[in-house]
């Protein structure tokens, strides 16, 4: 079918016979690293174009039920004309998804800003719409660590997901996220404004090269505790990662043992020093073209309005909505597309 072009699905086709040909060869497990790169490429070239197979042949099966002339088909062929032109632009907006990490996985973490006890019930409330985004899409999620608040919600939380396209949709949730509603946790029911911070990065885990010297790190130990110190356990089973050179430090606890968080707690620093070297990459790029953008996470991109009226708004797009419970229950896509397709 000539529409497939936009897809680029005879050169997906030739790809795959060129990853097919090269694992024929006697050598081609020699270099581990590349042959396992080629086969997760091809799986993703397979996955696509066994995609556009399914849709292209059910295309021709309404097609051709259309050419009988049969109207009491005609219900059926509306139901599945209608499916059909949901499948493909879904497969028009995924050609978009072309960030070098954007098939990966995703690291995710939400942080309480400024806002006091609100501030961590809305980064339970974030922690939440992203678990029931990802539940939506069958994808499967890892916390990783997770701060309870003193007195309610959570001061901090981070979680792996992974699923296909995982990260080529987050990045776009990257940045400061702000709630304004009547207070909970006010005696005088007041209206309140609170903020957290989602950082996002790609879980590249071993799948993309992020070297990492033993030597520059700083590993401790400590006990992990539950909220409000409950559930201490007895052995310093959580860890805490300082890498050296880049100054950053991450941290672990709810694995069951000691080794658990400390893989744990690499892979977040894994994700995170993929983040900063594709940051650096896309500021020297920008700074060729002379269009340098500081891209740092105290710019708020998104308000969630609960009151005096109802609107979640992006103001990186200026898309928004009235139905702010259907966004708080994972309903994030339409944000998501028009923030990648503004970028794109």
């Amino acid at each position: 079918m000539a529409c497939w072009s936009v897809f680029d699905v005879a050169g997906k086709r030739q790809a795959l016979l060129e990853i097919d040909e090269k694992a024929s060869a006697q050598d081609f497990w020699d270099n581990r690293q590349r042959s396992q790169d080629l086969m997760r490429q091809a799986s993703h070239l397979r996955s696509e174009v066994e995609r556009y197979d399914e849709i292209s042949q059910r295309v021709s099966d309404a097609i051709e039920l259309a050419e009988m002339g049969d109207e009491s088909l005609v219900g059926e062929l509306e139901s599945e004309t209608q499916r059909l032109s949901e499948l493909v632009d879904r497969l028009e907006f995924i050609t978009m998804l072309s960030g070098e990490y954007d098939r990966e996985g995703a690291i995710l973490a939400i942080h309480a800003g400024t806002g006091g006890i609100d501030a961590m019930d809305w980064a339970a409330m974030l922690e939440r719409m992203y678990l029931r985004w990802a539940e939506t899409r069958d994808f499967k999620v890892d916390i990783i660590d997770r701060s309870e608040g003193d007195e309610a919600g959570l001061k901090s939380v981070t979680m792996a997901i992974t699923g296909s396209w995982t990260y080529g949709y987050l990045r776009s949730e990257r940045g400061v996220h702000r709630l304004v509603r009547l207070s909970p946790f006010d005696s005088a029911h007041r209206r309140h404004t609170s903020f957290a911070l989602v950082e996002v990065w790609p879980d590249v885990q071993d799948e993309v090269e992020i070297e990492i010297n033993p030597n520059d790190l700083t590993i401790e130990t400590f006990r992990a505790g539950g909220a409000g110190g409950q559930h201490v356990q007895k052995n310093e089973t959580a860890v805490r990662i300082t890498h050296n050179p880049s100054g950053l430090v991450v941290s672990c606890q709810n694995e069951r043992s000691l080794t658990q968080n400390r893989e744990s707690a690499l892979r977040v620093l894994r994700a995170r020093l993929a983040q900063i070297e594709q940051e650096r990459l896309a500021t020297e790029k920008a700074e060729l073209k002379g269009e340098y953008v500081d891209a740092n996470f105290g710019n708020q991109i998104r308000s969630y309005v609960l009151h005096p009226y109802q609107m979640v708004k992006d103001h990186r797009t200026d898309h928004e909505t009235a139905n702010t419970s259907a966004v708080l229950d994972g309903q994030l896509d339409e944000f998501m597309e028009a923030f990648l397709r503004s970028a794109g």
